[in-house]
């Protein structure tokens, strides 16, 4: 709708996972060399670790679009708390789809036979099988803590079988400090913390350029303002500047100011509270 009045070819703050738009802070840098060399060094499992909205889903996704063919299959857990019996048996299902019983649920016993078998033979024909748990710090809520520990006693020569990224907000830190036998096993932490003032001008300024801008378009005191409301998060930066400019358009405005930009805020916080 506003994209002709600010002379863009795409929207600069869609939450879609487009690798144009991605912005790597230094924590996002930091934890992005971590968890692929713990990955691409058969390490079993990693963390990482950070508040709602910096952007670990968007990491960890351009992570894996970037390892070899080697590593499949990748599997997404997103609803960790699920009983560890389904647990089990939703990821023997996805690492050996063409095994899939039909029926009931199977038993734990009859799950965790069929992962052996299939990451047996992903390891003779050099494939790396990698869980990723989103929303990881549910994990303890739902009892499957110990369950997570279990896989990575599935070994051969010493080495786990599969890698196994864990992806939280910052309580899961706490959570393992609970779960020492865990804790003890995860071969590689990181945190990614909020952009910095510099960070979030940079961040808006990328996505702008991505999303074709070729003059400025946000005031610096807009980029003040924005980097304040959104504390640095990535998610809160996209949404309240994606409305600025849909406003400012509607406004007729030439560029996004900080009157604007609070003006938004102000809607927002109104939204939520109706």
């Amino acid at each position: 709708m506003y994209l002709e009045h600010w002379q863009l070819a795409d929207k600069p703050f869609e939450p879609a996972a487009d690798e144009r738009f991605y912005f790597a802070s230094q924590t996002h840098q930091g934890a992005m060399l971590k968890l692929r060399y713990a990955l691409e060094n058969g390490r079993g499992a990693a963390l990482i670790a950070g508040p709602s909205g910096v952007g670990k889903t968007l990491l960890v996704e351009q992570l894996l679009a970037q390892l070899p063919a080697s590593f499949v299959p990748v599997v997404h857990l997103v609803y960790p708390q699920m009983p560890a019996r389904e647990m089990l048996a939703y990821l023997a299902a996805r690492i050996a789809p063409n095994e899939d019983p039909q029926g009931l649920t199977p038993s734990v016993d009859q799950s965790w036979r069929r992962l052996e078998e299939s990451l047996q033979g992903a390891a003779e024909r050099d494939e790396r099988p990698v869980v990723v748990v989103d929303e990881a710090h549910l994990l303890e809520d739902a009892g499957t803590l110990e369950t997570v520990r279990l896989l990575l006693n599935l070994q051969q020569h010493g080495s786990p079988l599969l890698s196994i990224v864990m992806v939280g907000q910052p309580p899961l830190l706490s959570t393992l400090s609970r779960t020492p036998r865990l804790e003890e096993r995860l071969d590689i932490s990181a945190l990614v913390e909020p952009l910095t003032v510099d960070e979030t001008a940079s961040y808006l300024q990328h996505r702008l350029a991505a999303a074709g801008a070729e003059r400025n378009v946000l005031t610096d005191g807009a980029v003040d303002t924005l980097h304040q409301l959104a504390h640095g998060v990535p998610r809160r930066l996209n949404r309240l500047g994606d409305l600025a400019l849909l406003v400012g358009y509607a406004n007729g405005a030439s560029m996004v100011d900080t009157e604007l930009v609070r003006s938004v805020a102000n809607e927002l916080a109104f939204a939520r509270a109706a």
